[in-house]
């Protein structure tokens, strides 16, 4: 059968994309067009409709820096026990190019095709079928695991504050799920708010901490991690060698890891041709500042070998002699806050994924279906109890954080080699906005994208065979059975069929 998008009779037989005698939507037995009723494939996409134009750019901007903030406030640090500071200096740099040349990329796709599918709509244009579901299951496995490992991280910093007497487990990270699920289900423009709320407070104590830091500033501090003089390359500032930077990428991606799913919310956002890369572009420079000062402020005001392998390092970097200060304190509500704001981000931006693959047929369609409120409830419950489930059950926030970060690098490749694909294959298509540099930039992208991927291996082998093995089933699921099922209606499978056609008319 053939692998593109389909829209079955009701005997089963396909029918070609945009034929006028589809009785009823796909796979759905005895539906019927009635005259003067809406048609079934509109029909179904009206039960599987987001509220538009709920998001503007301050809205977008916050989004994407919320994805991000937490990385700001911990794991990063973990980065100078691979590569020291200046292995884990030169990885930051090399991973902020990557994402930098990534977002320019992802807003000119993004303005191309604004639908709640990002990633994988692109994909699916420039891929085909395979191609866009590789994408969308890469970027779900990066938002179902993340928000599960940063539940983990939340409970921690609950028990180490003392919030409550509450200590670390299931209770608070089933509170997390149902309260942050819950803001979500109420409607998308209230939870952006709150999300903007609560990562302008993380920001700002950030921008505190600097300031805090900056007074105990010593560059000595810097480089002194021991030297291993057997690793090739090694020296003060790469300690463990040249090999260190790469095997550093992973928590490089910290500073910047999640900013990528602005495009998820494009069909719920005013003009997203405009306010998107806009958006995109003033979140990406944010965070690269962020990155800059949170970085050499921490490491140089408490040293690269203490804060190395601690929970809370901007915590730590503000008591030397380990006693806590009310600066230490304020921030340490603040990482807290910035945990907060990139879990409930994540949430969002797993539930467009989830909704956008679900509504195109690549996974079970009941999925997408959406509330009075227009929110995908189904696509934020499931997610968050299977989010909820890995985290009572483990508990290994940092493990399920690399199978994210393995997630990620694929769709970060596979999405820069879509941008590439669509330039060169289709030059003269409409794009209201054009990333700088073209090819170049994307291409950039992508080599570092795959040397992400492989730094994987090197620094969590196993839960990058963990994720490789959920990939396996995801794709066996696709290959034997939704691949015969996809949805020729949805948006990003009808701008698949469009570029299929115009095809077919030079030919």
């Amino acid at each position: 059968m053939s692998e593109q998008s389909e829209s079955p009779t009701r005997d089963g037989t396909p029918s070609t994309p945009g034929a006028s005698s589809t009785p009823g939507p796909p796979n759905i037995p005895g539906a019927r067009s009635t005259p003067g009723a809406p048609s079934p494939e509109a029909a179904y996409l009206e039960r599987r409709t987001l509220r538009r134009g709920s998001a503007g750019p301050l809205l977008l901007t916050g989004l994407g820096v919320a994805y991000v903030v937490s990385g700001d406030y911990s794991g990063w640090n973990a980065g100078l026990a691979e590569g020291g500071f200046g292995g884990l200096a030169v990885a930051a740099v090399l991973m902020g190019l990557m994402y930098t040349c990534m977002v320019f990329a992802l807003a000119e796709l993004s303005a191309i095709l604004p639908t709640a599918g990002g990633g994988y709509g692109f994909a699916r244009r420039a891929l085909g079928p395979w191609g866009g579901f590789l994408t969308g299951t890469a970027i779900l496995i990066e938002y179902v695991l993340a928000p599960a490992a940063i539940v983990c991280f939340i409970g921690d910093y609950i028990e180490s504050l003392g919030l409550f007497g509450l200590e670390s487990g299931w209770p608070v990270y089933l509170a997390c799920f149902a309260l942050f699920i819950g803001v979500h289900l109420w409607g998308v423009g209230e939870a952006l708010r709150f999300s903007l709320i609560v990562t302008a407070v993380a920001v700002a104590a950030l921008l505190v901490f600097v300031l805090g830091a900056l007074t105990d500033f010593h560059t000595s501090a810097l480089d002194d991690i021991p030297v291993d003089h057997s690793a090739f390359g090694s020296g003060s500032w790469l300690p463990f060698g040249i090999l260190g930077i790469w095997a550093a990428f992973p928590f490089g991606m910290w500073f910047f890891l999640g900013v990528e799913g602005v495009p998820l919310a494009a069909e719920e956002t005013r003009d997203p041709a405009r306010t998107l890369p806009k958006a995109m572009a003033w979140s990406m420079g944010i965070l690269l500042l962020l990155a800059l000062l949170t970085f050499v402020t921490a490491t140089g005001a408490r040293g690269s070998a203490a804060i190395q392998d601690v929970g809370n390092p901007l915590v730590e970097a503000l008591q030397p002699d380990g006693k806590a200060t009310a600066l230490s304190r304020v921030v340490n509500y603040a990482g807290l806050a910035g945990l907060v704001a990139s879990f409930f981000s994540l949430i969002f931006a797993g539930s467009r994924q989830l909704f956008a693959l679900s509504r195109a047929g690549y996974l079970p369609r009941f999925l997408s279906l959406t509330s009075r409120r227009k929110a995908p409830y189904l696509g934020l419950l499931l997610p968050g109890a299977l989010g909820f489930a890995l985290a009572a059950g483990s508990g290994d926030g940092a493990t399920m954080l690399n199978i994210a970060v393995f997630g990620a690098t694929i769709s970060y490749a596979l999405m820069s080699l879509s941008h590439i694909v669509l330039r060169k294959r289709e030059p003269h298509l409409e794009r209201p906005y054009r990333t700088p540099g073209g090819i170049l930039t994307s291409s950039v992208a992508l080599v570092l994208a795959l040397a992400a991927l492989v730094a994987t291996f090197l620094v969590d082998k196993q839960a990058a065979l963990i994720a490789l093995a959920v990939y396996a089933v995801a794709v066996a699921y696709f290959a034997l059975y939704s691949r015969h099922r996809l949805v020729a209606a949805a948006p990003e499978e009808e701008f698949a069929a469009l570029a299929k056609a115009e095809e077919e008319l030079k030919g």
